[in-house]
């Protein structure tokens, strides 16, 4: 079993450490501003890899059908562990909105997608691409709903989801697979050349936005909560994520997959909700620092026991 960490460690963990140190290099000494990038990201590289991997995907629906139905029953009850605790220990809205958001917004692009492939290949990536294409419609829908209800509509729902280029991607990949029908060579091979460029270059901007986050001390009626959320994500989370797959017989690569993007750190872009719909900011964003640094020990040991 340490064998198999140590070996995990070296063979997938290190190789995505290499892009995430250089982004915190350069976000730290050189002032790297991941902006630019996330634009660069969000438009062009995501919708690439989304649009290369599900054209050349062999997927099947019980595939499509099982990823969406853990996707949203694992939602659910991650919300209802959030606010069964909030209640419990009489939390503010903002603390239990908090841990909302640090329960269910998990960081599957930036850091998932590159991770499985290293871990799984490409099939793995293939299982993945469905996973993500469906956690971004979710959690820019029910996933902000639940964390600030008072200030979302279902107009802001349709506005959030349509506003991902990915979705376009999917939407034409899916097109093209149900009429049978081929890109021509040469954009075919332009967008794997761009897909390629993924990786690197999300990982960058994870890397960036690590040092970015504030990581200040927090006053001593916000530890608990922090700790929470610590133990929400990094325990809590995998053991939901495993009986919802059992519940849903789910098995295989596809098993090893779902369990490893739901039990992801705390995604980044969660802090930005958080200061917008005042949930906790300072908790979040500590989470994301700390659960992004502890997934370096724990996702190892995670991928020698599911392989």
């Amino acid at each position: 079993m340490f064998q198999t960490v140590v070996s995990t460690l070296f063979q997938v963990i290190v190789p995505l450490s290499v892009p995430v140190i250089a982004g915190a290099l350069l976000g730290r000494y050189r002032n790297l501003e991941t902006k630019p990038l996330m634009t660069l990201y969000l438009y062009f590289l995501s919708p690439a890899l989304i649009l290369d991997t599900l054209n050349r995907a062999n997927l099947s629906f019980d595939d499509i059908y099982k990823t969406l139905a853990f996707c949203i029953l694992n939602l659910i009850l991650m919300w209802a562990v959030a606010n069964g605790l909030g209640r419990i220990l009489k939390w503010s809205s903002s603390e239990i909105a908090g841990l909302t958001l640090i329960s269910t917004f998990t960081n599957a692009v930036n850091y998932g997608l590159p991770l499985v492939l290293l871990a799984f290949g490409t099939l793995g990536l293939e299982k993945a691409s469905i996973y993500v294409i469906i956690q971004m419609i979710i959690v820019n829908t029910i996933g902000i709903y639940f964390a600030a209800r008072s200030q979302f509509s279902v107009k802001n729902a349709i506005q959030s989801v349509f506003s991902l280029p990915a979705i376009y991607a999917a939407m034409l990949a899916v097109a093209l697979r149900t009429l049978d029908v081929d890109l021509p060579a040469g954009i075919e091979k332009g967008v794997s050349l761009v897909a390629a460029a993924y990786s690197p270059v999300v990982l960058v901007i994870l890397g960036a936005q690590m040092v970015s986050v504030k990581s200040a001390e927090m006053d001593a009626k916000l530890q608990t909560p922090f700790w929470m959320g610590m133990t929400v994500r990094l325990l809590v989370a995998p053991v939901v994520a495993c009986f919802v797959l059992y519940v849903l017989n789910i098995e295989g690569i596809l098993f090893s997959v779902m369990l490893l993007l739901a039990s992801m750190p705390v995604a980044v872009n969660a802090v930005i909700l958080a200061e917008r719909f005042n949930a906790s900011p300072r908790v979040v964003s500590k989470c994301i620092l700390w659960t992004t640094l502890a997934s370096f020990i724990v996702l190892p040991v995670m991928i020698a026991l599911v392989k």
